[in-house]
């Protein structure tokens, strides 16, 4: 969700928390919910699909204080923006956010006073250095923003909106594998100059996802399994952050721990594709019937040459 449309979404009330909630308030409230609304829990309900996704949406922004903070703002003055006119040989890009910064003196400048490059995506948005060198005209400085997008939006792709004071709305298309913390040149966007228009780079902060977690390019997840599944091995289907659904086979003898792998269902783009790792999490039940616990008894009477804490003390040596 692009920041501007912050405006139109009480976060407090999706997360049912008050204006002054503490983090740790925020968080707990956000675990309950998750887990009430989680897809997984409510299959073939596009209702609680999209109630898990503005939850997860709410906990992006408030749980972290400097956007917490820029949504309060937000919603205390109201929505729209201005530019301004920026000093002369400032290289500001001229958006002044009235609510905490979005966009502010951030335009055009980076930490060294300079524009911020960020990565190279070139191949989506055109020559990042059309016009720059070799003209006698100087090209407008760049302009930078930031927008905060879900985690299938970093995924898949996407395109947000980010509008501008006048009314228009600059369309930014995010290309899929995105990470948080990268950014998306826009061409011609930026500061208008004698030589033409500078460039708008977008800084992009993407949620975290309760159930999938990223490691580069790939994508872990953990995989319940039952005990005798563990011990006996079988097949089972997972989802992946791609909408399907693929089956995996679990080897008889599996701890939890082990991890399995499912090449290409990670992080997809043009040029790469990670892989799904698929850690398995062995459930032991808390009340078993008679019958089961007897058989489970009969198990242990079975085992009992088997240690499995067998060199342990060697192990620990110092």
């Amino acid at each position: 969700m692009a920041s501007q449309d912050w405006i139109d979404k009480d976060f407090y009330a999706i997360l049912g928390v008050s204006q002054d909630a503490s983090a740790e308030e925020i968080k707990k409230a956000y675990r309950k919910l998750a887990r009430q609304h989680h897809p997984d829990k409510n299959p073939d309900d596009p209702a609680a699909e999209q109630r898990f996704k503005d939850i997860s949406e709410a906990h992006s922004v408030l749980a972290d204080p400097e956007q917490r903070q820029q949504y309060d703002a937000l919603r205390a003055m109201g929505s729209g923006a201005r530019f301004s006119a920026g000093s002369p040989g400032s290289g500001s890009a001229g958006f002044e956010d009235l609510f905490g910064g979005l966009f502010g003196d951030r335009f055009g400048r980076g930490s060294a006073g300079g524009p911020q490059p960020g990565p190279d995506f070139a191949d989506l948005f055109g020559d990042r250095f059309s016009g720059r060198f070799g003209g006698s005209a100087p090209t407008g400085a760049d302009r930078t923003a930031k927008t905060a997008i879900s985690f299938k939006g970093a995924v898949r792709g996407t395109t947000v909106g980010l509008r501008e004071p006048n009314g228009n709305v600059i369309d930014v298309r995010i290309p899929a594998g995105i990470k948080d913390g990268q950014k998306v040149r826009v061409k011609g966007k930026g500061q208008q100059g004698p030589g033409g228009a500078g460039d708008l780079l977008v800084e992009v902060e993407v949620s975290e996802h309760p159930f999938f977690t990223r490691e580069g390019d790939n994508i872990r997840i953990h995989l319940p399994v039952s005990f005798d599944e563990a011990v006996l091995g079988t097949t089972v289907e997972v989802p992946t952050v791609h909408g399907e659904k693929v089956r995996i086979k679990v080897p008889a003898g599996s701890s939890s721990s082990r991890v399995l792998r499912l090449k290409g269902h990670g992080i997809r783009t043009a040029k790469r594709r990670g892989d799904m790792l698929v850690e398995l999490d062995v459930v032991v039940p808390k009340d078993l019937p008679e019958e089961a616990l007897e058989a489970v008894k009969r198990y242990a009477a079975a085992t009992r040459d088997i240690d499995p804490r067998e060199g342990l003390e060697a192990k620990a040596a110092l």
